[in-house]
C-alpha cells in the first residue's frame, strides 16, 4: 500500500489525563519511521494491565493509547525494515522494543531492555484504527488466523504457555490453574494439549461445566473449603498457576503443591505483595516464582502452537467506538473470557 493510498486521518482511543475515561477522536496518520512498520488493527484485546496507561503508571504521560494485544495487516514499511511486505497479517504485543546492544539484549533476554518499550503503555498501542510496531517487536501472525480469537494470545496465551514451558514439568503431570478469566481460560487449554493433567480453581460452579469443554479433568470450587487441601487430597500439583489477581485466593494453594513442585504467580495482587509460609514450602521443597513477560519470538512461538492445534480464546467483542464499555466490562471482571477492540 503506497502512502497515497492511506488515509489521512484515522480514529484512536486514549487516556488523556490521570484517570480519566476513553476519549475517542480522529487524529493525522503518522508514517512509520525507520525500523516501524504502520499496522493498519483488525483487532485489540482489552487486558486489565491496560490499566497502567490509565493512571500513568510507568510515568510516559498523556495522551496515551493503551492495547498490547494487536493483530492487523502491514500497511507501510519504514527505512531499514526487511522481511515483511504490505498486506501481511501481523502482531504487536507487551514488549514494545529493544536496543540490541545492552547485556540483556545480548543474551537474548529483549524483553529486559531498559528503558522498557511497553506497547499501550509507553509507547501508544492498539486501541485505534493504525498503530506503529516496532519491527524488533513484529509477531508473524498465520494468514488464516481469526484474528478476534487470536489477538489475546499475544499477552495471555503467550504469558501462560512459557510459564508452563519454563516449569519443565513431566509430561503427564498435574497443572493447577488458578482463576478462570483471559490467562486461565487460555491456561487451561494449553495445558491439556501439552499433555499434563488439569486442575482448574475458581469461586462457584458457574465456570465449571465451560472450564471442562475446554479441557480441565478436575474442577475445585474455592468457596466449598480450602483449596489448597482440596488440591493436595487430588494428588497435589507440580505446578499452580495463579491467574487471578486475589491474594486470598492464591495463599491457600501453596499447601497443594506437591513435592519440589512450583508456584508461578502470573497476575500480581493489588498491593503487589503476598505472603507465603516459609516453613511449609521448605519442608516440601516448593518454590515460587515470578513470571514475565515475552519476545516476539515467544509470541510467535505461541500463536503458532495454538494455530497446530486449534485453540482459540474465547472472547465478547466491542467496536471501536464502544471501547470504553469494553474497558468497564474487563475491570468489572464480567467478561467471558476475553474482551476484544475490532475495528
Amino acid at each position: 500500500m503506497s502512502s497515497s493510498a492511506l488515509p489521512k486521518t484515522y480514529k484512536q482511543a486514549s487516556f488523556k489525563e490521570l484517570g480519566g475515561d476513553l476519549v475517542l477522536e480522529e487524529v493525522p496518520l503518522q508514517l512509520p519511521a525507520a525500523g516501524e512498520i504502520l499496522v493498519k488493527v483488525e483487532a485489540c484485546g482489552v487486558c486489565h494491565s491496560d490499566v497502567f496507561a490509565k493512571y500513568n503508571a510507568w510515568g510516559a504521560g498523556f495522551p496515551m493509547v493503551p492495547g498490547h494485544e494487536i493483530i492487523g495487516k502491514v500497511a507501510a514499511l519504514g527505512d531499514g525494515v526487511s522481511g515483511w511486505t504490505v498486506g501481511d497479517r501481523i502482531g504487536g504485543a507487551w514488549h514494545g522494543g529493544h536496543d540490541g546492544t545492552c547485556a540483556h539484549c545480548q543474551s537474548g533476554l529483549y524483553q529486559f531492555c531498559e528503558p522498557y518499550v511497553v506497547t499501550g503503555v509507553t509507547k501508544n498501542g492498539g486501541y485505534a484504527e493504525y498503530c506503529l510496531v516496532q519491527s524488533k517487536a513484529a509477531v508473524r501472525i498465520p494468514a488464516d488466523a481469526n484474528a478476534v480469537e487470536f489477538a489475546p494470545i499475544l499477552c495471555a496465551g503467550s504469558t501462560v504457555f512459557s510459564a508452563i514451558k519454563s516449569a519443565n514439568v513431566t509430561p503427564g503431570g498435574t497443572i493447577a490453574v488458578q482463576g478462570l478469566g483471559g490467562l486461565g481460560h487460555m491456561a487451561v487449554q494449553f495445558a491439556r494439549k501439552m499433555g499434563y493433567r488439569v486442575v482448574a480453581v475458581s469461586r462457584g460452579r458457574d465456570k465449571e461445566a465451560s472450564v471442562r469443554q475446554l479441557g480441565a479433568h478436575e474442577y475445585i470450587d474455592a468457596t466449598e473449603g480450602d483449596a489448597g487441601e482440596a488440591l493436595k487430597a487430588l494428588g497435589g500439583a507440580d505446578l499452580v498457576l495463579t491467574t487471578a489477581m486475589d491474594t486470598a485466593a492464591m495463599v491457600p494453594l501453596i499447601k497443594g503443591v506437591g513435592i519440589y513442585g512450583k508456584m508461578l504467580i502470573l497476575s500480581f495482587p493489588p498491593s503487589g505483595e503476598i505472603t507465603l509460609n516459609a516453613h511449609d514450602m521448605m519442608m516440601r521443597g516448593v518454590s515460587v516464582q515470578v513470571w514475565p513477560t515475552c519476545t516476539a519470538h515467544e509470541c510467535e512461538k505461541t500463536v503458532d502452537f495454538a494455530h497446530l492445534n486449534g485453540l482459540n480464546s474465547a472472547v465478547q467483542t466491542w467496536p471501536l467506538d464502544k471501547v470504553q464499555e469494553a474497558f468497564d466490562a474487563m475491570l468489572s471482571g464480567n467478561v467471558r473470557y476475553r474482551a476484544v477492540i475490532t475495528m
